[in-house]
């Protein structure tokens, strides 16, 4: 088995599994409908395609910056006809972040990565109006690359926090006691496992996204929580480093010269891993 790891993140989400009519509402995470129909627009397959491949997919989302909910009052009109659409509440995930990863047969995991990495269609983080503000796969990153040989939970589990530079150091701040102490762990959401009782159940596993005539069907969700691991900060060699001149409880003196680099930095001034 392999595992594809995505990053999802944007301005704005929404991740709808029970939206009807004039609420159209989000999940606090990506569903598993959601990610697969990504996943299917960017292999091109119409909407009236099968997808039993990738409904048998497991599936797995790590809750890196939660981000926070927002609703927009939404008007539309029909562009041929002026006919007025039902006014509706639209509501969005604002500023979050989060690792999804499905885990299957190599072979289709691998054309999936594939397809990512040149879709055929847009990607969108469930509605059309969220575009990805970063790319959907690690590949070339610090963090990368996005296929995994591990399983599932335990490439979430390791793979590097994603949250946002300024999330970052606001964790950070609480970490110091500056400001009210924010969750230290993650959120982890998993496909349960056969015979496993779930924590709760969810209708997002998509059967046919044929507009005609959508239908989904129940899995159930087994919840679990990990530690932040350490994420690449791109900003952190601008960070100002205390002079190592004064002793510390080490009792030892100042760095010598040879210690410093060039720039008058210390050798570890550079160092990208997140506290």
């Amino acid at each position: 088995m392999t595992v594809l790891l995505l990053c999802l993140a944007g301005p704005l989400q929404a991740w709808g599994s029970s939206a009807r009519f004039v609420q159209r509402t989000t999940e606090n995470a990506p569903t598993k409908s959601g990610v697969l129909g990504l996943l299917a627009a960017a292999e091109g397959r119409p909407r009236d395609a099968g997808l039993a491949d990738l409904a048998g997919l497991r599936f797995g989302v790590r809750v890196d910056q939660p981000g926070s909910r927002i609703k927009d009052f939404h008007k539309a009109e029909n562009s041929d006809t002026g006919r007025v659409m039902p006014l509706s509440d639209r509501y969005y995930l604002a500023d979050a972040v989060f690792v999804a990863a499905v885990e299957g047969e190599e072979g289709l995991i691998g054309r999936l990565h594939t397809a990512v990495g040149a879709p055929h269609f847009l990607p969108y983080l469930g509605r059309r109006s969220c575009p990805p503000s970063r790319p959907l796969l690690f590949d070339g990153t610090p963090d990368g690359p996005s296929l995994s040989d591990q399983p599932l939970e335990e490439a979430l589990r390791g793979f590097p926090w994603q949250a946002s530079p300024w999330y970052r150091r606001q964790s950070e701040r609480a970490a110091e006691g500056k400001e009210p102490r924010g969750p230290e762990e993650l959120d982890l959401l998993l496909d349960c496992p056969p015979g496993e009782a779930p924590d709760y159940s969810l209708r997002d596993t998509p059967l046919t996204f044929d507009p005609r005539h959508r239908q989904y069907a129940v899995r159930g969700v087994r919840t679990g929580h990990t530690g932040a691991p350490p994420g690449h900060d791109p900003t952190a060699h601008l960070r100002p480093v205390p002079p190592r001149g004064d002793a510390g409880p080490s009792g030892r003196g100042s760095a010598r010269p040879a210690d410093r680099a060039p720039d008058g930095h210390t050798p570890d001034s550079h160092a990208t891993d997140a506290p």
